[in-house]
Parts: structure tokens; sequence; C-alpha cells
């Protein structure tokens, strides 16, 4: 069985999905208006949902459910 390689990131999610982001707009507003501007600007929205998403679900103010919907205890 093949194995999978397995890297410890020493960066935290946000903080690559925030680089990325950052880069793709540095590249985009160096590049005229056309499909491969509108793609980097898309894939930039994308990382920075993805980063709000992840600060979301880490959030301390997320609670576990305390029973499952549709069944009482």
């Amino acid at each position: 069985m093949q194995r999978r390689r397995h890297l410890d990131q020493t960066r935290s999610l946000k903080d690559r999905l925030a680089t990325f982001a950052n880069e793709a707009l540095d590249k985009a507003s160096h590049l005229p208006p056309g499909p491969e501007r509108d793609e980097l600007l898309k894939r930039a929205r994308r990382a920075e949902t993805a980063s709000h998403i992840d600060e979301w679900a880490n959030s301390p103010a997320l609670q576990q459910p305390n029973r499952m919907l549709g069944r009482n205890q």
C-alpha cells in the first residue's frame, strides 16, 4: 500500500489563505481585463471566503449542539 506524505504546516491555514489571496490580487492588478484576471480575482475571493469559514469554524463561540435535531433526549 502506498503511504501518503505528511507535511507539518509551519503557517496556519488562515495565513496561507491570506497570502494566496494577496498574491492573486496583486497579480490580477497587473493584468488587463480579461478571463485570466477574472479567474485570479475569483480565486482570491474564494481564498478570503475560506479564511472566514476557517475562522468561524475554529472560533470559541461555536459550540457543539446539545442534541440532534428532531429527537428528544
